[in-house]
């Protein structure tokens, strides 16, 4: 059973309780929500690079709010999926700033030198936050 989506739920379910600034009552907080595995899954030095890596963009990427990144915990629940090895959440200030973090060369260059060299499968999730 893929419980990929229930993980997914609960994380931006988690990130959606904590306050966020917002840039103006019209704009709405956008959260980016990043699942890896690893190509050596389980490796501690591959997941600690794609959470540092994620961490290093605050304050380098324009509207870039927060991020926070962690690791899978353990659970015996059906509907927790704890396979994967790192996720990271990430909160815009509105939809604009996901665009111009997609393009922008701090991101592209996570993408080439961790992204592609380490994580096997991702999934991401983009989420209007209300």
């Amino acid at each position: 059973m893929n419980r990929t989506p229930a993980v997914i739920l609960v994380l931006v379910l988690v990130a959606s309780c904590q306050s966020i600034p917002r840039a103006s009552q019209d704009t709405v907080a956008i959260r980016h929500v990043v699942v890896c595995w690893l190509k050596n899954p389980g490796e501690e030095a591959a997941r600690q690079r794609v959470i540092d890596e994620s961490k290093a963009f605050v304050g380098v990427i324009p509207g870039l709010i927060d991020v926070s990144a962690g690791t899978a915990m353990p659970s015996t629940r059906p509907a927790v999926d704890s396979s994967f090895d790192v996720a990271v959440v990430m909160t815009f200030k509105d939809e604009a700033a996901l665009r111009a973090y997609d393009v922008h060369p701090r991101h592209k260059k996570a993408v080439d030198e961790v992204l592609r060299p380490l994580v096997a499968r991702l999934v991401i999730y983009d989420v209007r936050s209300r």
